[in-house]
């Protein structure tokens, strides 16, 4: 039932392979023309993640929507996007386009919150400590599912001692170091999942094609670096009964960033900003 794929150097407890392990080496006696275009494609893809990862950080800092105005300068529909962002929101905060930044900004955002509100923290550890009995009970294979949560309720049991123990400055720092970062990511994927397969009955309305919601959970939610569209959204925030605000910036005829909530009538506890294939986090 598990597919997931994480890179083969995340955390020393497991031994997954991932999707950005080593590079196969190609023979120079190998004449198949398409197996060639082939690797050549993936090693130029792997040049650009390694670029990514060199460059970007998995979290970056605060930073004013002023940010935004320089990056599309020039750009009128744009420009006038910005314009309407930022008489909503007063920074944000980029993460790294590496197809984890749903997963990451949502649980970096959800947690920074965390560590001011001690009565939504409570409700949160008690789902998030009962969430891999739910997992397993699923079909899960229990020793992996112990082994993300594990390193999930390590992150979560430092957010609880709150803000004079455990500061915003130390998450970021947990966030910006890969092995934590990732296994978080992988968690709420694998939950993520759950919901999907839970309520497969609903969920099946929303998959295009003849998939069924554990394949398609099997394709394209528990495996890293897959990108995050409306219906990951939908069961994570169901799951986890967190409300998510997304503000949708493209090139569309509207002169206001389009809001959409999840799960609707919720209080948004997460503003995200999408822009084509990327979400980054927002603070209003």
């Amino acid at each position: 039932m598990l597919n997931v794929i994480v890179p083969r150097d995340l955390y020393d407890k497991t031994a997954l392979t991932g999707t950005m392990g080593d590079e196969k080496q190609v023979s120079s006696t190998t004449f198949d023309t398409d197996a060639n275009q082939d690797e050549l494609i993936m090693q130029q893809q792997r040049r650009i993640e390694k670029e990514i990862s060199e460059t970007t950080a998995l979290v970056g800092d605060l930073e004013g929507l002023g940010m935004l105005e320089d990056e599309y300068a020039g750009d009128d529909v744009y420009c006038q996007k910005v314009h309407d962002l930022a008489g909503k929101y007063k920074s944000m905060r980029r993460t790294r386009p590496d197809g984890n930044c749903f997963f990451r900004a949502f649980s970096y955002a959800y947690l920074e919150q965390l560590l001011e509100d001690r009565e939504e923290y409570e409700r949160f550890r008690d789902l998030a400590a009962k969430s891999k009995n739910s997992l397993v009970e699923l079909g899960f294979p229990q020793f992996t599912v112990e082994d993300f949560h594990d390193i999930f309720m390590e992150v979560i049991d430092h957010v609880g001692k709150g803000p004079t123990f455990f500061s915003q400055k130390e998450l970021h720092k947990m966030f910006n170091d890969q092995g934590y970062s990732d296994y978080i990511v992988v968690y709420l994927r694998l939950i993520t999942s759950g919901q999907l397969q839970r309520d497969s009955e609903f969920y099946q309305h929303f998959i295009e094609g003849d998939r069924s919601v554990a394949d398609f959970c099997h394709q394209e939610v528990e495996p890293m670096y897959k990108e995050s569209d409306h219906i990951h959204i939908i069961a994570l925030s169901a799951a986890l009964n967190v409300g998510v605000r997304v503000r949708y910036m493209d090139r569309g005829e509207a002169s206001e960033v389009i809001a959409h909530d999840f799960p609707e009538g919720i209080h948004p506890a997460v503003h995200l900003l999408y822009r084509p294939g990327h979400y980054d986090i927002l603070y209003p």
